[in-house]
């Protein structure tokens, strides 16, 4: 009995050393549109990554996400900022800036260049806010950060302002490429990876009943397939080795995105036994990193923390022979009857900026020249909005700005809404409902678009089922207790203490 207790007394100080000693090596991991149940409903043909994260480790699973839209963008500055987009200013993938005229990119940057490829620069000075490597290097106690993914706000908004480099992937050159925003030129490393054509491999290659091109236009293919995500996981390999992240007396911060879930899930949708055998190649992927990992660094020395940007929304016509309710709604059915009603009340006049359908950006201009209020121009315009079948909530600018919405979907919408680049009105349909001819989509405050994996595995975090209801905005601040930094300037989440192990 005394052996007993001695073995236990020993291991509850080693447990305490380990959560006391900074890992070497943060890995966080996106997947890109992976709702919650793709963990559940597959967990059988799990083997390696997702098998091991569930075994081992402290597995939430009622999170989700706080804001709209749950698009890529904002889901990936949420992750390590624990902001909010009416914190961060990150409102979307993209958006109208009033300023210059024109849509920008969360990502969108004219100051600097792409290196790598010709095309237009791109960086995280649209973010507003902090992320766990900037607090990291303003600590003094941070080494390397560096964001990987196939898309540029995947790969640039996780790592930050300070980040020691974020790369993606160009299709048009089939290699990856940054800006000159991290440094003038692509460090040695990357330019020898690119040369060696990683991507050229992947001509012709199969996976289910796809066939890949032969031609250049298999860089663009190999985007919706699970050799997307194998070229991430590859180039972070290199990533790794050649920064030495994780090699040192510093904790170094490895953002990784895998983006191709998100764009087979978009074209076949949840139920497509291509999204199932994605989410299993992804499991091999992710533990092909783990065991990359083990080799390079020791997994004992790593913390990671996995999650999802979003969910995805049922094909509507899955939906209809299930008895399931929703439908596509005709694409521009909301801006006509909402320009309809201006002019029918107001005169005619250009009275949108955007071409969206959901987020409407109202021309100032038409507004003053004809000498009428904007706030109720908005609420005629929310009320042309509301009378059309399958519209499920209107949200205006002003009710937004006043906090006069309701307590469960105008909370996420108002969470969503940053002043000064939102739009005048949000128009939202009902669950299950949404805009195109073909294909599935994401961006609503319902559970299958807002309920993901956050998962944490490493020294220090106390493995096992977590069944409370949490924020991933609580992801930032749980890390920046771990590792004894300050919480990121716009993290508005708590701290996982049931988790930490101290």
């Amino acid at each position: 009995m005394l052996k007993i207790r001695a073995g236990l007394l020993a291991l509850l100080l080693a447990a305490h050393a380990i959560a006391a000693t900074p890992p070497k090596l943060v890995l966080a991991i996106v997947v890109d549109q992976f709702r919650y149940d793709y963990l559940t409903r597959f967990r059988a043909d799990y083997r390696a990554g997702f098998k091991r994260l569930l075994s081992d480790g402290a597995v939430f699973t009622n999170a989700r996400y706080e804001h709209y839209p749950t698009v890529t963008a904002v889901g990936h500055s949420t992750f390590l900022s624990g902001a909010t987009p009416s914190m961060s200013g990150i409102i979307g993938n993209e958006w109208y800036d009033r300023e210059t005229g024109k849509t920008v990119t969360s990502v969108s940057d004219d100051t600097v260049k792409m290196l790598g490829a010709a095309g237009d620069g791109a960086s995280p000075r649209r973010m507003l806010v902090s992320t766990v490597g900037d607090e990291l290097k303003m600590a003094g106690s941070g080494g390397k950060t560096i964001g990987i993914s196939l898309k540029d706000r995947s790969a640039i908004l996780p790592a930050g302002h300070m980040a020691d480099g974020a790369y993606w992937f160009d299709p048009r050159a089939g290699s990856f490429v940054s800006s000159t925003y991290y440094f003038p030129e692509l460090p040695g490393w990357v330019a020898a990876y690119n040369a060696a054509r990683p991507a050229d491999k992947y001509r012709s290659a199969r996976w289910l009943d796809h066939t890949l091109p032969a031609d250049n236009s298999v860089y663009a293919a190999l985007e919706g397939s699970p050799f997307g995500n194998d070229l991430v996981e590859s180039f972070a390999e290199r990533a790794v080795d050649a920064e030495k992240l994780g090699q040192r007396a510093v904790t170094d911060l490895l953002a990784v995105s895998f983006s191709a879930n998100d764009y087979v899930g978009h074209a076949v949708g949840p139920d497509s036994p291509d999204v199932k055998e994605m989410s299993i190649q992804t499991d091999r992927v992710i533990g092909q990193l783990f065991g990359y990992l083990d080799r390079a660094v020791g997994m004992g020395n790593v913390l990671v923390i996995l999650t999802a940007d979003h969910g995805v929304a049922p094909i509507p016509e899955v939906n209809t022979a299930r008895r399931m309710p929703g439908g596509r709604m005709p694409q521009g059915a909301v801006r006509k009857a909402v320009e309809a009603a201006l002019t029918a009340k107001y005169g005619a006049g250009q009275w949108m900026l955007s071409p969206s359908d959901t987020a409407f950006y109202f021309n100032r201009e038409t507004i003053l020249e004809k000498k009428l209020d904007a706030a109720e121009v908005e609420r005629t315009a929310a009320e042309a909005a509301r009378r059309l079948p399958h519209v499920f909530r209107v949200y205006t600018g002003e009710m937004l700005l006043t906090g006069a919405v309701d307590l469960q979907v105008g909370r996420r919408v108002m969470n969503g809404f940053y002043a000064p680049r939102g739009p005048d009105l949000y128009v939202l349909l009902e669950p299950y409902w949404l805009y195109g001819s073909k294909g599935t989509t994401h961006s609503t405050t319902f559970s299958y678009d807002a309920h993901v994996p956050v998962i944490f595995m490493g020294p220090g975090i106390k493995a096992g089922r977590f069944d409370e209801q949490i924020a991933v905005n609580d992801v930032a601040p749980t890390l920046a207790t771990y590792l004894d930094i300050e919480t990121p300037s716009g993290s508005v989440g708590r701290c996982l203490a049931e988790i930490l192990v101290r």
